[in-house]
């Protein structure tokens, strides 16, 4: 598993971190007390919002509308509009520093957590408190919403997790009534009472006790009814609950310093948790082992937030943040006439662009049980022979040799024992031979569709990747060029410079090449001439 990092920021702490739903956006919190809009496509600062006195810990953007809201050590909870670039208004009641904030997925409604020992709930229509949730005896490090229920999960120095009942708000709410609660210590007090009597519009539905100090971050699972906290024990834990119970199911150990915040992989069985151990680390949801550590050198970890729609997730570090994803998403396809040869869920598949048919042809190897697996990277069709090579970056490089069926019912048919062979880049360069590049070795190995080595070729250059050329010839990569390279005769046919090349488009006749680097496309004759080369600021993914 790869971190492929996306963007970088280079500021003073970044405490807090939040995408936007729909546009490329990352607002990221500063200690310094500053707010920064990053455009993390472009890679460029949108805007900054300094109105905070001290450190910002929290933000988020509101999920529809165009505000975001802030918390910090000046005790204020700020809403901002983006647009018109400005604080529309400050939710003064808490007593000391604020920690997290966030806006509920329906209801107007802003839940803060603070140092002052409570939780509050505020609707940000009528910039009033609408409920304070105490009972935690010290400062409460994160309080967020549940996605779909009608649940708030808090996480506290005291060592414990609560989870909080807010139905009675939203009935409270649905009928129209909402308390003034201006006076905090009023609030306080009716709080307290409120919890007494038990007619309070929320209750604590569960106190979740295991961790052995003070616990920085707690998050419920999109989709299932589990809790994921984190705290200055080092450790990450995972608890269950059902209407009347939740307990703990398991811990993630290997952090060596605290962790401050982890949270469910929107779409994968992943935990993610980042610590000041200078660590993200990804843990495998179901058998809690630790899949991979992505480390810094220098800096200290303080933030996690997943995006909530794309595969991207931001980090806050000492001196910036980063905006990464977790693996490739681009399968891996090739074209051959009008079929497009795909992989999705460990299939090989078939589309037809003349009758749109889509459908699976044979299934391919998948992990081994609590094993993770890269998706493939590439795949190249051998037409003659009806045979595939789907690489990967599993075990530092490998390719699998599969057949295709020769009739197709429009059933996937099992593809059988793959024949397997470590490299990092595997092309057909005939009919019944393909090529594999040894990166290690330095070395490239021609093989026979049994997958015997019939030709051990040593290249001319250091090579980085290799790519199909016409006939009998193949591009090799470097770093600074590329080479066309003739595998039969072992002659080098033409040059020409370019960055660390990552995909290679022929024309259709095979009679002009696309290199594409990260930031440029270069067009070349197929005697490699260069015909014209173009810079883009963003990268660049794809051609035709």
């Amino acid at each position: 598993m790869q971190m492929l990092t996306k963007f970088e920021s280079k500021s003073s702490r970044v405490k807090g971190t939040a995408f936007h739903a729909k546009r490329p956006w990352v607002l990221a919190s500063l200690h310094n007390g500053s707010i920064q809009l990053w455009d993390y496509r472009m890679g460029t600062l949108l805007d900054r919002f300094d109105e905070h006195e001290g450190p910002v810990r929290g933000i988020s953007f509101h999920p529809t509308q165009e505000l975001f809201v802030s918390g910090g050590d000046d005790y204020k909870v700020k809403v901002w509009n983006y647009r018109t670039r400005r604080c529309i208004f400050t939710l003064q009641g808490h007593l000391d520093y604020v920690r997290t904030v966030y806006f509920h997925p329906e209801q107007p409604w802003i839940i803060s957590a603070s140092d002052d020992q409570t939780i509050r709930i505020w609707n940000w229509q009528s910039r009033q408190c609408i409920a304070v949730l105490t009972g935690h005896n010290h400062y409460v490090m994160c309080a967020q919403f549940h996605p779909t229920d009608d649940l708030v999960v808090s996480a506290c120095l005291d060592q414990t997790v609560r989870v909080w009942d807010i139905s009675g708000l939203r009935r409270k709410s649905a009928a129209g009534s909402q308390p003034m609660m201006n006076d905090p210590l009023s609030a306080q007090r009716m709080g307290a009472q409120g919890d007494f009597f038990n007619v309070t519009d929320v209750v604590v539905k569960f106190v979740l006790e295991g961790h052995a100090r003070g616990v920085n971050w707690a998050t419920f699972h999109p989709t299932m009814p589990l809790v994921l906290s984190c705290g200055d024990d080092r450790q990450v834990k995972v608890w269950r609950m059902n209407e009347s119970r939740a307990w703990e199911v398991d811990t993630c150990r290997g952090h060596y310093n605290n962790v401050n915040s982890a949270l469910f992989h929107p779409k994968r069985d992943f935990i993610l948790s980042d610590s000041e151990d200078k660590t993200i680390r990804v843990w495998d949801t179901s058998r809690r082992t630790l899949l991979q550590t992505f480390r810094r050198e220098q800096d200290r970890f303080w933030c996690l937030t997943a995006h909530p729609e794309l595969n991207l997730f931001a980090a806050g570090h000492d001196n910036g943040l980063i905006v990464f994803k977790m693996e490739r998403e681009r399968p891996a396809a090739a074209i051959h006439q009008n079929t497009l040869l795909y992989v999705k869920d460990s299939q090989i598949r078939l589309h037809d662009f003349s009758s749109a048919n889509d459908a699976p042809m044979i299934t391919i190897r998948t992990a081994p049980a609590g094993q993770y697996l890269p998706p493939p990277r590439s795949i190249s069709f051998n037409p003659a022979e009806k045979a595939v090579l789907v690489t990967s970056d599993a075990e530092g490089g490998s390719y699998d040799l599969y057949s295709l069926p020769r009739q197709f019912n429009g059933q996937a048919a099992d593809g059988g024992q793959a024949r397997r062979g470590g490299g990092s880049c595997a092309i057909w360069t005939g009919r019944n031979r393909f090529a594999v590049l040894d990166k290690a070795q330095q070395q490239i190995l021609v093989k026979d569709l049994s997958n015997q080595t019939t030709k051990t070729i040593k290249p001319p250059v250091v090579v980085e990747s290799i790519f199909a050329g016409p006939g009998s010839q193949i591009l090799l990569a470097t770093a600074t060029s590329v080479v066309l390279f003739d595998v039969q005769t072992r002659q080098t046919l033409g040059e020409i410079s370019a960055s660390p090349v990552k995909y290679v488009v022929w024309s259709s006749d095979m009679s002009t090449v696309a290199l594409l680097c990260k930031h440029t496309v270069t067009l070349a004759s197929k005697q490699l001439e260069q015909l014209c080369q173009i810079h883009e600021t963003i990268r660049i993914k794809s051609a035709v």
